[in-house]
């Protein structure tokens, strides 16, 4: 092969593997070292010279003292066969550097990008994790990460977000998630554009992968309503996230600095009466009409356990009958025997009341008397 194939095939070669031709160089140059150095007789040492214009390659060295350190002139010391001497295993640490190569760009193409978003086509999955091919690189989805019954067939297309990029000695490897409520956010970022412009801003929220999403969102700009952008018209947007999510229901409520506002919107789709915010406590007590109860507290709690989350705050739901029986209850008057407690005699068998003053027991028929009396 002559210089210009040579040059032509590196030029090549970097094309075609994303490499930077001066990375290639570094590479056949170290190759093309340790090749000479193979040789009988072989200076001790000597480094290997590429011309980048020309291809020219040198092998350059110099001598060495009792200690191993050079002194005197560099000296060409180029094999007259060097080409062919060297061809073999300069071929194998070429193709071995540039696999350290590849790795090395694949890496730093996906390093930092944790939080980021990728589409990836399922190649297999098992028990333990999902893979996804990125084109490039592929990204392990492990069991964890995966939505309960979520199991897309080989071949489909999936969002997955970046939570690891980690480096191996195989290159890369990419953990991404299904599960990670950062999924939601980037999804609402590509479909809406005043999200990904910083108009529109996701202030909290609270996932229950596969099932339900509550998020709360701000606008910076006035004239813009921030659920309506995440909406989308006829529900256009809103409806692509949820489409990616193989169906989870999402609700959009709008952020509110005033924690009974907030918590209150939180609760949607239910309709609040009134909200009691106790900070000392962290709690905020709900009162709903009751018909809106079950709807308010949701399948197995799950509205109000979302609500909770995105808000902060404790929530003790209440519809309006609950807290009137409550208001209701007379409180315990003081009576001669309201401190003790009921236990049983030990030769009758007969519940008595014992006061706590040590005073003498009294029967169950004494104590109903006495009440009447």
């Amino acid at each position: 092969m002559s210089k210009v194939d040579m040059m032509e095939a590196l030029q090549a070669l970097a094309t075609d593997k994303g490499i930077t031709l001066d990375t290639l160089f570094r590479a056949l140059a170290d190759a093309l070292e340790s090749a000479y150095k193979r040789i009988p007789g072989a200076y001790e040492y000597a480094w290997v010279t590429i011309d980048p214009d020309t291809g020219e390659i040198r092998v350059l060295a110099q001598e060495t003292d009792e200690d191993g350190e050079p002194y005197g002139p560099e000296i060409d010391v180029t094999p007259d066969d060097f080409g062919r001497i060297a061809a073999q295993t300069a071929k194998q640490v070429m193709l071995q550097r540039i696999r350290e190569a590849e790795r090395e760009l694949k890496y730093e193409e996906y390093a930092g990008r944790e939080g980021d978003i990728v589409t990836g086509i399922i190649q297999q999955s098992d028990s333990r994790y999902t893979l996804l091919d990125l084109g490039r690189v592929e990204a392990l989805l492990p069991q964890a990460e995966q939505v309960a019954f979520e199991r897309p067939d080989p071949g489909t297309r999936l969002k997955a977000y970046i939570v690891e990029v980690r480096r191996t000695a195989k290159g890369p490897q990419i953990v991404v998630s299904r599960t990670h409520p950062g999924l939601i956010l980037e999804l609402f970022k590509l479909e809406v554009p005043e999200i990904a412009d910083g108009i529109v801003e996701i202030k909290a929220c609270a996932r229950e992968p596969g099932h339900r999403t509550k998020i709360a969102v701000w606008s910076n700009d006035q004239n813009v309503d921030p659920v309506g952008a995440c909406v989308g018209a006829r529900g256009s947007r809103v409806r692509m996230v949820v489409n990616e999510l193989r169906g989870e229901k999402i609700d959009i409520v709008p952020f509110s600095h005033e924690p009974s506002e907030f918590v209150t919107k939180a609760l949607s789709p239910a309709k609040v009466k009134e909200v009691r915010i106790d900070p000392e406590t962290g709690t905020a007590e709900v009162i709903v009409p009751d018909h809106q109860l079950s709807l308010a507290i949701g399948k197995e709690g799950q509205n109000a356990r979302l609500a909770a989350r995105l808000t902060g705050w404790r929530i003790d739901i209440r519809s309006e009958t609950q807290l009137r029986e409550e208001a209701e209850q007379p409180p315990l008057e003081d009576e001669d025997w309201a401190e003790g407690e009921w236990v049983v005699d030990a030769d009758t068998g007969e519940q008595v009341w014992k006061p706590a003053g040590g005073g003498p027991t009294v029967s169950a028929a004494e104590w109903a008397q006495g009440s009447e009396a």
